[in-house]
């Protein structure tokens, strides 16, 4: 029965905002099902379609992960934004030192790296960097909670800022190449880049920046299921979540599990530039995300904080977002804002629901 009530919750609250959000349509003047047939049409109706599609689900896959984790410990992390720039940040710094890269200055070719190390080093250095920079990002607002018991939503809220600030001034000042107009680093070292699938599956066009960071970010959910669920330090982790007296009693240290939890959470987050920096631009481009640090929250609330859920709801997502380009393309009235929308309803109407499930168990736990 629960299980029934997990996967049949969030269908409802998905229908009920389609439902809401049609009404929308019929206001502004426009055919809802002409509006739901081209956002809902447009990202599975061929190979180049669903890359794309799956594309887009890649980083919401991996905040998805990071605001989960640290659901799943009683934590609310509003810094995966934050957390996901200071590892793409970091993930170019790599690249560009260890890359070998060279950089035409005013006509002249100048050496920006310190060596040029092969692949199979730089690759996973850069993924590594990314990792721990962004698993250092989100520890701090940890350690804070732990130590102080300062809130984490306060202190990753203005984390976000102070990342996306000193990153865009280290890039201005330090890491862009002279003269170009675009807020982004020189290029990383083609060592260091991830290859697309394209490559290896012949029926996906060229243009799909599609990369083996998708079936990594699937990895990444086969892995947290089995840290969360199979594993001693999982157990107490949600354990703390669910109730943190009652794990300190049982000799759990809920202030270390809140540490680790953040450090985790930050480094999911940080995992993000391998899909943006290491898979499809190849440099550091400021403004890149498409605040998929805060959809992450959304991700995890739909998919019911749990890794299958986080997939599910990541591709659902990402649908809307692949989808609402067309709507504003070929409809007269309805803007591709309608995606964003659905998506801000579909989170209302599961956050209600998530309040009256709690309070039904309560009441039927005083009875």
């Amino acid at each position: 029965m629960n299980i029934l009530r997990e996967i049949l919750w969030p269908l409802v609250a998905v229908l009920a905002a389609f439902v809401v959000g049609g009404f929308v349509i019929l206001l502004i003047g426009d055919n809802p099902v002409t509006a739901f047939g081209l956002l809902l049409g447009n990202s599975f109706g061929s190979p180049k379609d669903i890359g794309w599609t799956l594309f887009y689900a890649t980083p919401l896959i991996f905040t998805g992960l990071s605001v989960m984790v640290a659901f799943r410990c009683g934590l609310l992390n509003i810094g995966a934004e934050g957390q996901l720039y200071v590892g793409a940040f970091a993930a170019a710094w790599v690249g560009i030192k260890f890359g070998g890269t060279v950089v035409n200055v005013f006509g002249k070719d100048e050496n920006w790296s310190w060596m040029s190390l092969p692949a199979v080093v730089l690759l996973p250095m850069c993924i590594l960097a990314a990792i721990v920079a962004g698993g250092i990002w989100g520890g701090i607002p940890g350690y804070l909670r732990a130590k102080f018991g300062s809130h984490e939503v306060i202190n990753t809220i203005m984390l976000n800022f102070i990342a996306i600030a000193l990153v865009g001034y280290f890039t201005q000042y330090y890491y862009k190449v002279p003269g170009d107009a675009i807020m982004q680093t020189a290029e990383i070292g083609k060592a260091a880049w991830i290859p697309q699938l394209n490559q290896f599956l012949p029926f996906l066009p060229k243009d799909v920046p599609l990369s083996l960071a998708f079936p990594l970010a699937l990895l990444m959910c086969f892995l947290v299921w089995v840290f969360l669920w199979k594993t001693k330090w999982g157990y107490e982790l949600r354990a703390v979540g669910q109730n943190a007296s009652a794990a300190e009693y049982g000799g759990i240290d809920p202030k270390k599990q809140i540490v680790i939890a953040m450090t985790i959470s930050g480094s999911l987050a940080g995992m993000v530039a391998i899909s943006e920096v290491l898979g499809n631009r190849h440099n550091y481009y400021h403004d890149f995300s498409a605040d998929w640090g805060f959809w992450g929250i959304a991700v995890a609330l739909l998919g019911r904080n749990h890794p299958l859920g986080v997939i599910i709801a990541s591709i659902f997502f990402a649908v809307l977002m692949r989808g609402q380009i067309f709507v504003d393309a070929f409809t007269p009235h309805v803007s591709k804002d309608v995606g964003q929308v659905l998506l801000s309803i579909i989170i209302l109407f599961v956050a209600c629901l998530q309040m009256y499930s709690t309070r039904r168990r309560m009441v039927k736990g005083t009875v």
